[in-house]
C-alpha cells in the first residue's frame, strides 16, 4: 500500500494519464485516477447499483488509507454502468492535503502536466448531425404535452442528440480543462463509458449534485428550470428574476422537490430545504435550484446506496418515473448511454459525492456526441424548447474547440 502527500497546488488533470482516466472535480477538490477502466460493472436499476456499491465497499475496507471507488452510471436501467477502486487515485476531498492512494504492484504512476493550445476551428456544417431535428423535437414535445394533459404524468425530460466530427483526435482533459476555466463551480468529470485499451470517454461540467454524503450529512441540490445568461447586468438580472417567478419553471422544479424529499425524508432523522426556488448561476444558464441537507438515520445508507435510491430523478427523467421512461424511450431516437447518469466517488466509509452527468459529450477518436436535454411539462412551449436545446449545443460545441 503507497500513501504520499503532493504538493498543494497538484492539478487533479494531471493524473488522468491512461487510457481510462476518470476525473470528478468541483472548486479544487475531488478525486482523479490515471485508470479507471470500469470492470466491476453491472445493471444501472436500484438494485446493480446497490450490488456494486457493496462490493466496492467490501474492497475498500480490506485496504488502509484514504483510498475510493469511482465510477459511473447509464441513464437507463438496463444499459451496465461500473464502480471499480482503481489501482492508484489521487484525492483532495477535504481541506487539507492532496494524497495519492496506490492498492496495487503496478509502479507509481506518472503524472503528465497539461500541454495547452489555443482554439481550432468551429466544428460546422456537414460535421454535425442532428438527432431528431429541430422540428422532429418540437413534434416529440407536443406529443409529450398532450399525454401531460390527458393526465398519464406529469413532466418528461426529453433529449436531443449532436454527432460531431471534428479535424483531430478530441482530447478528454483538454475538453475537461476548458469546461473547469469556464465554470469552476460546476462538477467536472471524466469517466470510460466503454471497455477495452482504448474507451470512448463521457466528458462534462455538470451543475447538478444528486447527493452527497459526510458522516451522518447528506446534501442534495436538485435544478429544473432554467434560462439563458445575458452579456448585459441589467437584461442578465432580469431574466434571472423571470425564471424565479415563471409559472411554468417553478411547476418543473416542484415536481423534482416533492420527488427528493419522498426519497430521503424516509431515511434520515431530519431532512431542511429550502421553502422556495433559489436562483443558481452558470456560465451559459440561471437554473432554479434548492437545497437540501439532512441528518441520516443508524444505521446511515452509504452514497451509492443513496445514488441507487434516488436515481433517475424527475429532474432527468419525469414523474411518474416509469411512465416518463417509457415515454422517452419512445420519443427519443438514440440510447442516452451515460448521459443523465450518476457519476462520482465513493470512500470505506460510505461517504461520497455523485453528479447527474449533463453539459457532457461522449468523445472516440475524432467524433463527438453531444446530449442536452429539456424539462416537459402541461405549458411548455415546443419552440422554447428546442431553442433552450440549441443553446446548450452551441455552448458545448464552442468548448469542443479547445479540446
Amino acid at each position: 500500500m503507497t500513501i504520499r502527500e503532493l504538493p498543494p497546488a497538484f492539478d487533479l488533470l494531471a493524473a488522468c494519464t491512461g487510457p481510462a482516466p476518470f476525473l470528478f472535480e468541483r472548486d479544487g477538490r475531488g478525486v482523479a485516477a490515471p485508470s479507471a477502466p470500469g470492470a466491476e460493472r453491472g445493471a444501472s436499476d436500484e438494485t446493480g447499483i446497490r450490488a456494486l456499491g457493496e462490493r466496492a465497499l467490501r474492497r475498500l475496507r480490506t485496504l488502509e488509507g484514504p483510498h475510493a471507488a469511482v465510477g459511473g452510471f447509464a441513464f437507463a436501467a438496463d444499459v451496465d454502468g461500473w464502480l471499480d477502486v482503481p489501482e492508484w487515485l489521487v484525492r483532495r476531498t477535504e481541506p487539507g492535503p492532496t494524497i495519492l492512494v496506490g492498492s496495487g504492484p503496478s509502479q507509481e504512476p506518472r503524472f503528465a502536466p497539461l500541454r495547452l493550445s489555443g482554439p481550432t476551428a468551429p466544428i460546422g456544417g456537414a460535421r454535425i448531425r442532428e438527432r431528431p431535428s429541430a422540428d422532429a423535437y418540437g413534434e416529440a414535445v407536443v406529443a409529450a404535452t398532450e399525454r401531460i394533459r390527458d393526465r398519464e404524468l406529469t413532466k418528461v425530460v426529453l433529449a436531443r442528440l449532436v454527432e460531431a466530427d471534428a479535424d483531430r483526435d478530441l482530447d478528454p482533459r483538454r475538453l475537461a480543462h476548458r469546461l473547469r476555466a469556464v465554470d469552476p463551480h460546476a462538477f467536472t468529470f471524466a469517466r470510460a463509458t466503454g471497455t477495452g485499451t482504448d474507451p470512448s470517454m463521457l466528458v462534462g461540467a455538470s451543475p447538478e449534485l444528486l447527493v452527497a454524503r459526510n458522516g451522518r450529512t447528506v446534501r442534495s441540490t436538485p435544478l429544473a428550470g432554467s434560462a439563458p445568461r445575458a452579456g448585459d447586468v441589467g437584461q442578465d438580472r432580469a431574466r434571472a428574476e423571470a425564471l424565479r417567478s415563471s409559472a411554468k419553471d417553478r411547476e418543473e422544479h416542484a415536481v423534482v422537490v416533492e420527488a427528493i424529499a419522498a426519497t430521503l425524508g424516509p431515511v434520515c432523522e431530519r431532512l431542511d430545504w429550502d421553502p422556495e426556488p433559489v436562483l443558481l448561476e452558470t456560465a451559459n444558464l440561471w437554473h432554479l435550484a434548492t437545497r437540501f441537507e439532512g441528518i441520516l438515520r443508524e444505521p446511515a445508507p452509504s452514497a451509492v446506496d443513496l445514488v441507487a435510491a434516488l436515481h433517475p430523478t424527475p429532474a432527468v427523467c419525469g414523474t411518474p418515473r416509469d411512465t416518463a421512461r417509457a415515454i422517452i424511450a419512445a420519443l427519443e431516437p438514440f440510447d442516452r448511454g451515460g448521459y443523465a447518469g450518476p457519476v462520482g466517488w465513493m470512500d470505506a466509509a460510505g461517504d461520497g459525492e455523485w453528479a447527474i452527468a449533463l453539459r457532457c459529450a461522449e468523445l472516440e477518436g475524432a467524433h463527438a456526441r453531444l446530449y442536452a436535454g429539456a424539462g416537459i411539462v402541461g405549458a411548455s412551449e415546443p419552440a422554447l424548447e428546442v431553442e433552450e436545446t440549441e443553446r446548450k449545443f452551441r455552448a458545448f460545441l464552442d468548448a469542443l474547440r479547445w479540446g
